[in-house]
């Protein structure tokens, strides 16, 4: 873990550049998050039973040995899943798609993959989180310790 200087001071906020309103980009909205993953099993078990999103497309990329899964909370009916573009379209008109990519054989323990590094251990600092919000966080906390999960930090641990 690294050390701060004793007279470190971060950046005043007020002195970040955020630059001026651009129209050109009024139109831009935020499309999805990509996450790579260990085991699609253990997963999409995860994110489709325990947290409820819907799985909407499985796009298998032979040539580059991985699979993407898109996986949103719907917002309104789920076109025909066999027709690619609509599908696609309609996905990215949806807020907060997860993208879940799989790369072969990471499943595997001679992989050496390690895909549940959160970002909060000091020597993996980055990433932290992603967020679902729901009605009542304890019980939802609940339901998913019914379910099976292993927490690894709990929301009354800070």
């Amino acid at each position: 873990m690294s050390t701060l200087p004793d007279d470190y001071q971060p950046p005043d906020p007020h002195t970040l550049p955020t630059g001026p309103l651009d129209t050109s980009t009024s139109s831009y909205g935020f499309s999805h998050t990509m996450i790579r993953i260990k085991d699609p099993r253990v997963s999409l078990n995860f994110y489709t039973r325990i947290l409820g999103m819907t799985l909407i497309r499985i796009m298998p990329m032979p040539a580059g040995k991985f699979t993407n899964y898109f996986l949103c909370y719907p917002q309104s009916e789920v076109p025909d899943k066999d027709n690619h573009d609509q599908l696609m379209h309609w996905l990215w008109q949806q807020q907060g798609v997860l993208e879940l990519c799989h790369n072969w054989g990471t499943e595997l323990p001679s992989s050496g993959f390690e895909g549940d590094k959160s970002g909060n251990e000091p020597e993996h600092k980055g990433f932290g989180h992603i967020c679902v919000f729901v009605d009542d966080l304890h019980q939802a906390c609940d339901r998913f310790t019914k379910l099976g999960v292993q927490f690894k930090k709990r929301p009354e641990d800070g």
